[in-house]
């Protein structure tokens, strides 16, 4: 049993944060009202890449959980992109702090490239899986850079 709950845990808890933390900017996201740059997508796809992108995530740690058992530098990489992750979208939207939002999503794109690295060192499935989420979280700095210049 306790193999089972951890192992939901590993492959639901990117989505699970994602939830939560869409839970509490839902009533701030202001993405339409702002000046975007060219290639800013509708907001209809923001969820819909999250929750697959959050998928993804979970299955390469699951994956990764399911070889290696022990806690090292690919488990303390992992959480800390989850955490800097889930807080971008509060310093984004609902603090509005867009400029601290474009240094903090930076250093969400050098923990999700670290994690990628580690990741291929032991479990390259897991570092794979991650290349779309790197190639989204580049896309967004793209986007925050943009809406800080243009707004």
């Amino acid at each position: 049993m306790k193999k089972v709950i951890s192992s939901l845990f590993y492959l639901f808890l990117p989505l699970f944060l994602g939830g939560i933390v869409a839970f509490l900017i839902k009533d701030s996201i202001d993405y339409t009202s702002l000046v975007r740059p060219p290639l800013a997508p509708p907001k209809i796809l923001f969820p819909i890449s999250w929750t697959l992108i959050y998928l993804l995530m979970g299955i390469s740690y699951y994956l990764y959980k399911k070889e290696y058992k022990e806690n090292g530098i690919v488990d303390v990489v992992y959480y800390l992109q989850l955490f800097v992750n889930a807080l971008w979208s509060i310093i984004f939207f609902l603090w509005k702090a867009r400029f601290i939002a474009i240094l903090w999503i930076v250093a969400l794109d050098f923990l999700v490239l670290f994690l990628i690295y580690y990741f291929l060192q032991r479990k390259k499935i897991s570092a794979y899986l991650n290349i779309p989420y790197l190639l989204w979280i580049l896309f967004a700095t793209y986007l925050t850079i943009g809406i800080y210049v243009l707004n």
